[in-house]
């Protein structure tokens, strides 16, 4: 099975996306609890700044001392990610593709089919990379979830290209 998937169509540049990649990216979100969790809109700037300044905080208090918890964190995460079920959003993907002006759809072409949504859709929406902490080899390599978690128990499988209209 192909692991590689084109992102094309009316955008200024083609994307090429490698999910393998995926599990070592910090923006990868647990769908085991994303679709649970209450969503709220993140100011990343905001968020950047606060993360900074506690760190800066945290400096100040206690000097550049490394815990000696280090050694069991690096383990937690890496038995979370051994064992993880994670997805990514879409939207930063779709947003480096430039979609032109005109562009409304997004098809999602499949091994069986070919699903159109609108591109609005499209930017809210989740890709499922990684299953219990393996990749999805059966029936992908993605797995696309709608951003309101209504097709969660029944993502869109086998995608082999993403063609925005």
């Amino acid at each position: 099975m192909e692991t590689i998937i084109l992102l094309t169509g009316n955008v200024k540049y083609n994307i090429t996306l490698d999910p393998g990649v995926w599990i070592f990216d910090d923006r990868k979100v647990d769908l085991t609890t994303y679709f649970d969790s209450e969503k709220k809109s993140e100011n990343l700037i905001e968020k950047y700044t606060k993360e900074v300044s506690a760190h800066w905080d945290r400096e100040i208090k206690e000097g550049a001392i490394i815990p000696p918890t280090t050694q069991s964190e690096k383990k937690f995460k890496k038995t979370e990610i051994l064992n993880g079920t994670f997805g990514i959003h879409f939207h930063d993907f779709l947003k480096h593709s430039s979609p032109t002006q005109d562009a409304k759809n997004l098809k999602i072409v499949t091994t069986t089919e070919t699903v159109v949504i609108s591109l609005q859709e499209a930017f809210d929406a989740i890709l499922g990379f990684s299953l219990n902490g393996k990749p999805l080899k059966e029936d992908g390599p993605v797995h696309f979830y709608f951003g309101d978690g209504s097709n969660r128990h029944n993502p869109i499988k086998g995608i082999t290209k993403f063609i925005i209209e």
